[in-house]
């Protein structure tokens, strides 16, 4: 199972596109989206993308709770399940506890990987680029016996998607 993780979009739904784009080029099977879409544009293009998705509310989300019913974009902490495995998704990193199996997060605008005590903990950056000139995401890989992430990220003006791996056994 593949998974396509982002965060902070903010204002960048061009960047946003390319994301989602590249996610659906790659086969993912759903996408999860950290907060922090700011606008309407954004939540258009995961309702769009013909991809099941789950979407949370950012700190810069107030505008956006109006479309909470037309869009899937819930409250944190948001604890849902694809397959067997137990996600808990949120922007702020306020609810880091291992009661899961995936916890993921945003807000930081920076990359985190970490499994401990049989959870793995995931931020995958920011897609806007505002903190570096990078657009970031990550591909989240489940198989049976390991967890495969893969990061991903390219300078704004470049075309192609660079991949880091890092691979946790469960």
């Amino acid at each position: 199972m593949k998974i396509g993780i982002l965060s902070d979009s903010h204002l960048k739904s061009d960047y946003t596109k390319e994301v989602i784009d590249f996610f659906k080029n790659e086969n993912c099977e759903y996408l999860i989206h950290a907060g922090d879409l700011c606008i309407e544009k954004n939540l258009e293009l995961l309702e769009n993308s013909g991809l099941k998705y789950v979407a949370i509310f950012g700190n810069n989300d107030r505008n956006l709770f109006s479309l909470a019913s037309k869009y899937n974009i819930k409250s944190e902490p948001y604890y849902f399940k694809i397959k067997d495995i137990k996600f808990k998704l949120m922007h702020l990193p306020y609810y880091l506890t291992p009661d899961c199996d995936v916890v993921i997060f945003g807000h930081t605008h920076i990359f985190e990987s970490d499994y401990k005590n049989k959870t793995l903990f995931i931020n995958p950056g920011e897609v806007c680029a505002r903190e570096k000139p990078l657009i970031e995401c990550v591909q989240l890989g489940i198989n049976e016996n390991e967890y495969i992430i893969t990061r991903c990220f390219k300078k704004i003006n470049e075309k192609n998607f660079k991949k880091e791996e890092i691979i946790y056994e469960k």
